[in-house]
This record gives structure tokens, sequence and C-alpha cells, in this order.
């Protein structure tokens, strides 16, 4: 017999999964920890399987739960592609959002293109800086939502994904085993600079700042005509690119958090859909999610 899932308990998973907590997913769906928690347990008998499992003290994305999550994101969003195209009354106006270009690369194609077929007259317009100009824009209104690295801001905001931090070169260049380390990196207020020094520093690896930009495009370039070694997330690196890591001599980095943030202004429908869309777009982890309760 045929099983019947729950929309509903799929979108409070996929939230889960992308935001690596039960209470930021509650907060997410406008649900409390344990409805959250309740949900996931429904959700788990309905299927058979166990889609979380436990990993020391945190709990994690069982193998059954990283394959359901695919699906989930589907069904997820063609009921939403769904209920927006039978809609009688379609949303129209503009919508100003802001990135860096450190995730314009991949999350544009997989955000905007989906959003702007399903809302064909919401028009938005994109501009890409860093997310302490972002965050700046948002405060004085001149940006409606951003999408931003969470501590460069300077706005509190919703993390709608986790990712770890890489060291990357270009591939086969050998720049690796170089010491000291040739950095290109952002600006001293980088959140990611900061970290690839202190964890270099932690570990005694001697490096040197050779490449200043704020652009993830010239650090890019810079690291692709095998300059320097630069520090990107999951979603900025592309092909061409090469990840080192501890059997190139180089410190674990941490996981860096994405933010949503919203002006005080954009509190119309048109903004609502948006931002429901990004927190549904902005995922496909490719690594093991960690989630917390």
């Amino acid at each position: 017999m045929a099983v019947s899932l729950d929309i509903d308990q799929l979108r409070t998973f996929v939230a889960i999964a992308e935001l690596g907590s039960f209470r930021l997913a509650g907060e997410a769906v406008h649900k409390t920890q344990s409805a959250v928690s309740m949900q996931m347990k429904k959700l788990e008998e309905r299927l058979e399987l166990k889609l979380f499992s436990k990993s020391g003290r945190q709990s994690v994305l069982s193998e059954d739960g990283r394959r359901v999550l695919e699906y989930a994101r589907r069904m997820v969003a063609l009921n939403d592609e769904t209920v927006s195209a039978l809609s009688l009354t379609q949303m129209a106006g503009r919508i100003r959002l802001g990135l860096p270009d450190d995730y314009a690369e991949r999350l544009l194609p997989r955000v905007l293109a989906t959003f702007s077929r399903i809302n064909p007259s919401i028009s938005i317009e994109v501009s890409c800086e860093s997310s302490m100009t972002i965050g700046e824009r948002i405060k004085q209104d001149q940006l409606d939502v951003g999408i931003v690295t969470d501590d460069d801001c300077g706005v509190h905001g919703h993390i709608i994904r986790r990712e770890p931090l890489h060291w990357v070169t270009a591939s086969d260049n050998g720049l690796g085993d170089v010491r000291p380390v040739r950095l290109a990196v952002g600006p001293v207020t980088s959140s990611w600079r900061k970290e690839a020094i202190r964890a270099l520093d932690a570990a005694n690896v001697p490096h040197v700042v050779t490449y200043t930009s704020a652009s993830a495009a010239a650090l890019s370039g810079a690291v692709m005509a095998g300059f320097a070694v630069a520090v990107l997330p999951e979603s900025a690196i592309r092909k061409g690119l090469h990840v080192l890591g501890e059997k190139d001599g180089l410190p674990r980095l941490p996981y860096c958090s994405i933010t949503m943030v919203r002006s005080t202004g954009a509190r119309e429908p048109i903004h609502d859909a948006l931002c429901s869309h990004i927190m549904t777009a902005v995922g496909n982890l490719s690594y093991e999610t960690e989630v917390t309760e």
C-alpha cells in the first residue's frame, strides 16, 4: 500500500537539515521545538526509517535521512510552485536583493531562476557587494533582502545554511607544500581571513598574505593563476580548484554560516515569498549535516 507523505512534515525536515537545529527549524516554520520533534517522529514512523543518528553528543542526518532530503526538497518546491502557479492573484512588485559574489555564481541561478518562473510579475534587482556593505544597506532600507556571511554583516538575521570552509588552490600546482603558505584572502574585516590566520597560527604553520581583495572572483583568479592559496566556502568552490587539507599540513577550518537578512521595510507578501523560497532553495548540502536539538 502506497504511503502518503505530509508536505508540512517534509518542510520541517528540510528546515532541520538546512539550519542544523530543531530549534532554528521551529522558528523558520513557526512551530515549537516539541512540535518539530513530534513531526519528525511521525515522519520516521510513516517512512519506517531513522532519519537521524547520533554522532557523539550531536545528531546527524542518517544515510536514509540524506536520501530522503533530496526527495523532500523536490516535493516541497513542487508543492509551492503548484500552489503559486494556480493562485488566482499573482503577486507583483520589485525586490532588491543583495549577496556577495562568493555565493552569486552557484546560488543565484538556483534561487532566482525558479522563483522568477513561479512569480513572473515580481522583478528582482540584484546587487553583488560585500556582506558588510549589504548589512549597512539593509539597515538603511536600500536593500530589501540580503544573503550574507553571518559574522561579516553586522545585522541580525536567520541562518539558512552552514557549510565548511576549505583551503583551495589551483589543481596540481603544488602550493600545498610551499612554506610559508601564500594566502589570497579578503580584507582584514573578513571573518574567513581571521579564521584562516587563527588556524595557521594555532598550528604553527608559517604564512604570508600575498593577495588581498574583497572580490571572490578576484581571489579565485589569483588562485587559478597559481599565485596563492585561498579560503572559500563549499558553495564558492568551482571546477579547476583543488581542496587542500590536513594531509597537506594545513589545519582544519571551521564552518561558516550563510544568513538571510531583511530590512525593516521588507514585510510585504512578495518579500515573504522570496524569503520562503530562499529558505527552501539554499541548501543542497553535500557533507554530513550536524543537527542540534
